[in-house]
Parts: structure tokens; C-alpha cells; sequence
């Protein structure tokens, strides 16, 4: 039925949405994001070859899959660090910054040149991110007091989110599943890479004894991811990608309304003007894509 690839994107925007609870919840057992990112993703990953046995061999007949998959990596272990430490709601709004680094990189590296749709998104993005992060009453030299690492992150991860995004249209003809894998591997390899540096550095745990609560909450992201990311696959491939972006925005409100619902976060008028703003960015670039500029 036409209505079922509209499901299965709001269910991927769902899943990402409320994916900051599982991921709370298995740092509040002793089990760090990068470490849960890693073992997560392995699953995915080692399922993904198994299944399909031909998808190995295409991610390394195409060296361009890798720049993906460190770029999905990034973008992957910084979002969960960050939605597992931070306050969730800034977390995601500075993530969705993602449209306004895509104008930037798009014109650094595919020869976009901005157009003044663009420039308004960029605007529009900024603006808020500087609603959602700086102070109220912040003078120059105090202008990251409000700043801390899940700040840092989830700016860090929506810019690499944006170059995902960016080396994925450079990439196009690569086979779909060797795209996936590459984007799986990714995952699990910074996720455990980080997990190890963070560890031998003193600023992660290690891996907990095992215990029934951080397994259930593992395994229960690994089912919902895979689910997921075949839900991402199926919708995005059968209705506009316009239409799919705006759908996907559905996981700032999935997120702000969980996190408020179990007291995560404060929703403060300039943390919900910004947040609008850059909503509204991303909104614009929907439109763009609508209709050429």
C-alpha cells in the first residue's frame, strides 16, 4: 500500500529519536556509548556479511567506501557520546546543524556554489545554534561557557553527517548493500577504536561485567537498527528525496517530546527559538530541493 515507505521512514526517525534513551541507559549500567556503538554495529556488520555474502567483496573492490565508512563512524560514535551525555534536546538541534555544513562542503567539494537560498539557510542555522548554546548575557569572552564535549560532539558529528552525505552523492554508483556494509564497518570500527583510546587514557570504563539490563538495551538497538536502517532503504528508495528529508526532521520532535516526557531536558523559549531556526534551515532545504533555485 502507498502509505507503507511513509511508515517505514517515520519508524527510522523514531527509532533515532528515542535511540538517546538506550543509550543513557547502558552508560547509567557502566557500559560507555562507544563501547555499545562498537558491539552494536559489530553484530550489524558480521550479519550484513553472513546474510549476504557478496556485499564484502563490493566495499573492497570500491576504495571510495571507506572515506564512507570513517565518515559514518565519526558521525555514529559522536551522536551517541554526545545524546548519552549531554542534554538531549540541544544535542539534537546542534546535530541538525548537518544542512548548513552541507552548503559549505557541497561547495568546497562538488562545486555547488552557494545560492542565496543557501546563505539564508546558513543564517537561519546559526542563528539558532547561537539561541541554543551561548548564555544568555554572554559577552565575547564568555561566548563558549555554555559550551561542554556533547556540545562539541554533536556539532562535530552533524559536520560529518553533512561530508556521509557528501561522499554518498560521489558514491552513487557503488552497489546500495556494499554502501550499507561500508557505513556498518564504519560504525563499528571507530566505535570500538574510540572505546580502546578513551579506555587506555583513562576517560572510558571498561566493558561491564555482563548484566540483563545493558545486554536487553543492546541487543534491542541492534534489532532496531537493522530494522531501521531497511526501513531508511525501502522508503527513501520509493518516494522523493525531498519528501524523505522532510520525514526525517520528525526525529527532533520524537527526541524533544521523549526527552521532555521523562524529564532529560527543559524546554526554554530561546532553546525552542533556536531550535525553530534551525528547523526552519532545514525546512529551506527541503524546499530547495522542491523545486530548482
Amino acid at each position: 500500500m502507498h502509505f507503507w515507505p511513509y511508515l517505514a521512514l517515520l519508524f527510522n526517525a523514531m527509532v533515532w529519536g528515542l535511540a538517546w534513551w538506550p543509550f543513557q541507559t547502558m552508560r547509567a549500567a557502566g557500559l560507555a556509548a562507544p563501547w555499545a556503538t562498537g558491539m552494536i554495529y559489530s553484530v550489524l556488520a558480521l550479519g550484513t556479511i553472513l546474510c549476504l555474502r557478496g556485499s564484502l567483496a563490493q566495499f573492497l573492490r570500491h576504495p571510495v567506501l571507506w572515506l564512507l565508512a570513517l565518515s559514518s563512524g565519526l558521525t555514529n560514535v559522536s551522536f551517541n557520546t554526545a545524546a548519552s551525555t549531554g542534554d538531549v534536546v540541544r544535542v539534537i538541534l546542534l546535530f541538525y546543524l548537518m544542512p548548513a555544513w552541507t552548503v559549505l562542503l557541497a561547495w568546497r567539494f562538488l562545486g555547488e556554489r552557494p545560492t542565496p537560498q543557501s546563505l539564508l539557510r546558513l543564517v537561519l542555522a546559526f542563528s539558532g545554534m547561537a539561541l541554543v548554546i551561548v548564555p544568555p548575557g554572554a559577552t565575547w569572552r564568555s561566548l563558549t561557557a555554555g559550551l561542554g564535549l556533547p556540545e562539541y560532539l554533536a556539532i562535530f558529528g552533524g559536520l560529518c553527517f553533512a561530508m556521509t552525505n557528501v561522499i554518498l552523492r560521489r558514491c552513487f554508483h557503488t552497489p546500495s548493500m556494499a554502501r550499507v556494509l561500508a557505513m556498518f564497518l564504519g560504525c563499528m570500527g571507530m566505535g570500538l577504536a574510540t572505546a580502546t583510546a578513551g579506555y587506555l587514557g583513562g576517560q572510558f570504563p571498561g566493558i561491564p561485567a555482563p548484566a540483563p539490563g545493558w545486554i536487553a538495551c543492546a541487543v534491542g538497538m541492534a534489532v532496531l537498527v537493522a530494522i531501521g536502517s531497511w526501513a531508511l532503504q525501502y522508503g527513501a528508495s520509493r518516494i522523493p528525496t525531498s519528501t524523505t528529508s522532510l520525514i526525517m526532521l520528525s526525529e527532533v520532535l520524537f527526541a524533544s517530546i521523549s526527552a521532555w516526557l521523562l524529564g532529560a531536558t527543559e524546554l526554554t523559549p530561546r532553546m525552542l527559538l533556536g531550535g525553530a531556526l534551525i528547523v526552519g534551515g532545514a525546512l529551506l532545504a527541503v524546499l530547495q530541493h522542491r523545486r530548482p533555485d
